[in-house]
Formats: structure tokens, C-alpha cells, sequence
């Protein structure tokens, strides 16, 4: 496969383009074999792949969905949803916002992630230190997680005190903070304290992070989801943007190889390292995707265990970065992504797009992908389909990898596990007889 590959899902509104000197010969064998390993994976328990099906699954969820906002909106008339999570529960959230061309003003939709107290108080700048105007969805598949709970107990303690200021009793205010919270959380109460919390609180909804998928896989899970029609995305958008996505798993799970737009760009990261470039560059084109980038570093340095790979937002970086990138000493391969621009730019903008494009085709391996645009973003369905095939090019290239250098396939695969995490979760509960180093909501 070479030369000027053109791989086109323009009913889904995205289309990929390699360079004329790209070939795939060292991986090309090898793609058959990824795509049944990937389909025998995709339907089993505890392979952590369940976010291949999620699209078709969260379609029927999506009147349940706006309930839970017009209810949570209804009970306490707060201008803002502040989302509580971090990693995957939060940059999943923003992407999605990004590429929907939505919250573009921040006024709808605020994050706290942060345990700091100037983080903190430029937080509630935010909100005219009025916490009483913001709702609270709070996401932890564990329910556990040290930063969203620190965050949720902070919060909780200042809606507590301003309710009490206006003379509520204590039972009263108890009920009152509890009508802002929503939880997002393991189904199962047995296996999240913030399940358990939420449902002998009252809560408002019955939202989860479906089982077997993992944070950064997450960007159509009930979080993602709920924020979207939260700041203001209509049913209507919502459903194409998921059947975009459904559209991509069964493109990703097709035998049709050069139609398969997610296991082709995997091939082009994978093939690039076998020919000896373990360096790399995504290069997203707009504020569309200025969120992406930091999504889809979590992606790539979670899945892929390996920092090599810049991920990066032009036209700002271009200058700087690119004396390090197109310095012949070095040797990279690129990625673009950037919007089809329908607007008065549109001339300018194909020409960017050719001119850093020839630039990283004569100093690399190179592709670009486009993605189709409406006034503020990306189309629902090309967000949906671009977002899920970051998912599936990541798990690919892991397979493909491990497939060319000879070696098995572990029972679970590593691009889905983040067991070095532990090295620092590790680090904040205490040692025995000694107080721990961290305590969520604590105030000196």
C-alpha cells in the first residue's frame, strides 16, 4: 500500500491521506491478524474494551440522559455544572466540549481537578464566590480517587456554610447540598463509596461508568454525555455524534484493511518505529482541538508507555517546535489533523495545511487527516468518529507492535491497563502507625 493513500468515511465526515513516498511493508501481513484479534477481544469480560460497543449502547440512553439535566437544573436553578474528576473523567469532557464547539465561553460548564488553595480560590472567582451557583458532577469509577474526593468534600463544605448563613437548619441543609450533586461512578454501590454516598444522600440520577472501560476510553460514557446536553448540545446532535462512533466500531472491526481507517493509522505509528523513527509529532490545527491535545497525550503516554510522542496544537507551536522537528539530525514522523475549513479562510487555510504538510513529508513519514467542520466545531458525526478512532489507532498499534516483533499477546493487552499508576497512588495512604500524607478535605 503506497503512494498517495486516500482513506475517505465522508459520511462520517473524516477522511486520512499518507504521504506518496509512505509504504507499509513492514507491517502490512500483520493487519489481517490485528483485526481478529481485536474482534475476539472486543465482546469478553474484563478485557477492558466494552467503550467498542458503548456508542450503539448509550443511543438508548439518551432521553434519560436530558431527564437527569432538566431535573438537576430544574431543583436548584444553578447557572453553572462544575465537573469534579481528573484524567480520563475530565479530559474526556473537555475534548468532547472542544470538538463539539461547545462551552466556548466557559460560561456554562467549569472544572476543578486541582487540591491547592489558590487553584481553589481562582476557582470560585470563577463562580463570584457564590458556590450556591454551580452544580456538582462528580465522577470516580472507584469513588475513591484522592484529588475528586478532596474537591467534592471542599465544595460540600461551602455550600454547607452558605446555606447555613441564610438561617436553613441543619436538616435542611443537608437536603439543599445535596440536590447540586450527581454521580458518576461504578454501578455497583458494593464496589464505589461514592455510589454508596450519592444514593444515601438522595441524589439526583442513576449515571455510571459502564464496566470495562477505561478513563481516557471513555469520551461517550454517561460523564461525557451529560455534560454535552448540559451546555446546550440537542438530542438530535447527540444521537448523530453516537452513531458517528458506531459507525467507526464497525469500520475498525472490518476485514477490508485499506477501508479501515483506525487500524491504518495505527500501521502508520507502528510501521514508522519499525523503520527506526521512535520519535513522533501530532500536530491538531485550531482551537477546536485545544483540549484534544491534552486527551490524547493522556492516550498515548497511558496506553502506548512511551513519552516520545509529541502532541501538540499549531499554528502556536510551529515556530519553536518546529527548529527541533524539521532539523536533519532528527528524524520524525507526522501527523496532521485539521478541520475542512468552509469559512472565509478556507484558501488560506488548505494552503497552511499543504505547506506544513509538504514540510513534514520531506523530512518524515507523514499523514493528514481531515475532519468535517460547522460553525463552531467539528460536525456530531465527525466528532463521534474521530473521537472513537483514537481508541481503536491506539489499541491497534499496540497489537500491531507486539505482532511484528514476534512476541505474544498478553491475556489482557497493556495499551488498556495503567498499573504504573500505583507507583504514586501508593505514596499518599498512610504508613502503618504513622498519619497519613494526604486527607481529602482537609483544612489547616
Amino acid at each position: 500500500m503506497q503512494g498517495n493513500c486516500l482513506l475517505s468515511g465522508s459520511n462520517l465526515g473524516i477522511s486520512l491521506k499518507f504521504n506518496e513516498n509512505q509504504d507499509f511493508d513492514k507491517v502490512i501481513k500483520f493487519l489481517p491478524a490485528a483485526v481478529d484479534e481485536l474482534e475476539a477481544r472486543v465482546n469478553r469480560k474484563g478485557q477492558f474494551l466494552n467503550w467498542a460497543g458503548l456508542p450503539e449502547q448509550q443511543i438508548s440512553r439518551i432521553d434519560l440522559i436530558y431527564d437527569i439535566v432538566a431535573g438537576l437544573k430544574k431543583q436548584t436553578q444553578a447557572e453553572f455544572l462544575t465537573v469534579l474528576g481528573i484524567g480520563g473523567s475530565k479530559h474526556t469532557i473537555e475534548h468532547m466540549l472542544g470538538v463539539n464547539g461547545l462551552n466556548i465561553n466557559k460560561d456554562k460548564v467549569l472544572f476543578f481537578s486541582d487540591i491547592d488553595s489558590i487553584s481553589f480560590n481562582r476557582y470560585m472567582k470563577h463562580l463570584s464566590d457564590d458556590i450556591t451557583n454551580s452544580n456538582f458532577l462528580v465522577v470516580s469509577k472507584s469513588g475513591s480517587t484522592f484529588e475528586t474526593k478532596d474537591g467534592m468534600l471542599r465544595v460540600m463544605d461551602k455550600l454547607t456554610q452558605s446555606y447555613k448563613k441564610v438561617g436553613m437548619s441543619d436538616e435542611e441543609v443537608k437536603k439543599q447540598v445535596g440536590k447540586h450533586f450527581v454521580a458518576v461512578t461504578d454501578q455497583n454501590a458494593e464496589k464505589s463509596e461514592l455510589r454508596r454516598l450519592s444514593k444515601a444522600e438522595g441524589w439526583l440520577g442513576d449515571l455510571f461508568i459502564h464496566d470495562d472501560v477505561g478513563g481516557r476510553f471513555s469520551a461517550l460514557d454517561d460523564h461525557a454525555l451529560f455534560t454535552l446536553a448540559y451546555a446546550g448540545m440537542t438530542k438530535e446532535n447527540m444521537r448523530k455524534m453516537l452513531e458517528g462512533a458506531k459507525a467507526i466500531t464497525e469500520n475498525a472491526l472490518s476485514k477490508s484493511i485499506k477501508e479501515n481507517i483506525s487500524l491504518m493509522q495505527a500501521a502508520f505509528w507502528a510501521n514508522a518505529r519499525l523503520n527506526g523513527i521512535k520519535d513522533s509529532v501530532h500536530l491538531y490545527l485550531g482551537d477546536i482541538f485545544s483540549d484534544t491535545v491534552t486527551w490524547h497525550t493522556q492516550m498515548q503516554n497511558e496506553s502506548i508507555k512511551d513519552s516520545s510522542k509529541q502532541i501538540t496544537k499549531i499554528t502556536d507551536a510551529m515556530h519553536h517546535s518546529s527548529e527541533a522537528w524539521y532539523n536533519p539530525k532528527n528524524k520524525y514522523s507526522f501527523a496532521l489533523t485539521a478541520p475542512v475549513d468552509r469559512g472565509d479562510a478556507s484558501e488560506n487555510v488548505e494552503g497552511y495545511i499543504g505547506a506544513i504538510n509538504k514540510a513534514n513529508s520531506e523530512s518524515g513519514a507523514s499523514m493528514v487527516e481531515l475532519l468535517e467542520t460547522e460553525e463552531y466545531g467539528l460536525t456530531p458525526k465527525a466528532a463521534g468518529a474521530m473521537s472513537q478512532v483514537r481508541s481503536f489507532a491506539t489499541v491497534y498499534q499496540n497489537i500491531i507492535e507486539t505482532k511484528t516483533k514476534g512476541n505474544n499477546l498478553p491475556e489482557v493487552l497493556d495499551s488498556v491497563l495503567q498499573p504504573n499508576v500505583e507507583f504514586y497512588k501508593k505514596n499518599l495512604k498512610p504508613i502503618e502507625g504513622n498519619q497519613p500524607p494526604v486527607v481529602a478535605g482537609r483544612i489547616s
